[in-house]
């Protein structure tokens, strides 16, 4: 790529000869997620990713996408970008993990105002790192520069990633029922929905996410910039032992939103928030804004970033297989008859 510039595009505001640095910087990086499987390295049109079939009967692809939504801000105001490519990344591979599939490989996508090639290597390591974390591959992106749209500083990250599974295996809330135990999982923070409100309780800026609370133990800045927990590697280890009968992520929505996403018609999901865990900056936030508690459990994880369920005579086996594999998980409800919907006691 030697040759390859052009003085009339830098003039508009794209430096082509960043993005050969920006690659060159994250090689090593992308390098470090490879699987087996991964076919070739990052640079061509496609990324290419060879399929083991013959280790399952029904082979079935689960594909999905996301973003990490307004929580960049923080982002841009820490000047702090090595840990905001994990939350993108658990964004999607948790959604695909929800299905019962293996996510298998993983790409990316940031827009830019401008490529400072440093501050995209350090995007793109939180994005490996959260590919590692996933057992996943990341094996191509695209960083896109968009002068006159961005300001320079800014930028924006999404992803896409596909796993596979077993289609007998797969978790589609058929085996749900009556009885069914819930099992919460214990989330890192906010991980990456609700940032919206959450800039307009604190009114956030430079001077307001360095402020210093007893409560948190942190200042307030560093606490919502924690990286979204990715459950991957647990559920597939449970997952392996015993049969989950339904899964939801809790992201944008909260309780009342994404519960409901893992019911059957006629079961009711009745979910005990004394038994769910807690975490200092979701009362922070509640008290601040002065946030009804409908509002808080339609907004936000409050603490749970996971729930499953099984059979009741296997929630102690499977809360001690997540405990086991580095998760905090406790069983806090079950599944009744009745209208679609989830009851918060």
């Amino acid at each position: 790529m030697e040759k390859s510039f052009s003085d009339s595009y830098a003039a508009a505001g794209v430096d082509v000869t960043a993005g050969y640095e920006s690659v060159e910087l994250i090689k090593s990086h992308v390098k470090r997620t490879n699987i087996p499987g991964v076919i070739g390295g990052i640079g061509g049109f496609g990324g290419m990713f060879e399929l083991a079939s013959a280790q399952y009967k029904n082979p079935v692809l689960v594909s999905g996408t996301d973003g990490v939504g307004t929580k960049i801000k923080l982002a841009f105001l820490m000047d702090k970008h090595d840990t905001i490519g994990i939350d993108c990344v658990a964004m999607c591979v948790n959604d695909v993990a929800c299905s019962g599939a293996k996510p298998l490989f993983f790409l990316d996508y940031i827009a830019c105002g401008k490529n400072y090639p440093e501050k995209i290597e350090q995007i793109v390591k939180g994005v490996a790192d959260g590919c590692v974390m996933s057992g996943c591959a990341l094996v191509g992106g695209e960083t896109a520069e968009h002068p006159g749209m961005m300001p320079n500083e800014e930028y924006d990250l999404a992803g896409f990633t596909v796993g596979i599974g077993e289609k007998d295996k797969l978790v589609s809330g058929e085996h749900l029922k009556a009885r069914d135990a819930i099992i919460g999982v214990a989330s890192s923070g906010v991980h990456s929905n609700g940032f919206s409100l959450v800039r307009k309780v604190f009114d956030i800026n430079e001077k307001t996410i360095d402020v210093y609370y007893d409560e948190l133990g942190a200042k307030l800045g560093e606490t919502l910039l924690t990286p979204t927990r990715i459950y991957v590697k647990p559920l597939l280890a449970l997952m392996d032992e015993v049969r989950v009968n339904a899964i939801s992520h809790i992201t944008g929505g909260g309780f009342y939103e994404n519960v409901p996403r893992m019911l059957n018609d006629n079961t009711l999901a009745v979910i005990e928030k004394d038994k769910c865990f807690k975490l200092p900056i979701f009362d922070l936030i509640q008290k601040t804004g002065n946030i009804p508690e409908r509002d808080m459990y339609n907004t936000f994880n409050m603490g749970t970033g996971l729930m499953l369920c099984v059979d009741s005579d296997k929630a102690d086996e499977a809360v001690r297989i997540l405990n086991a594999n580095g998760e905090q998980a406790a069983v806090i409800g079950e599944i009744k008859n009745g209208q679609k919907g989830v009851e918060i006691c």
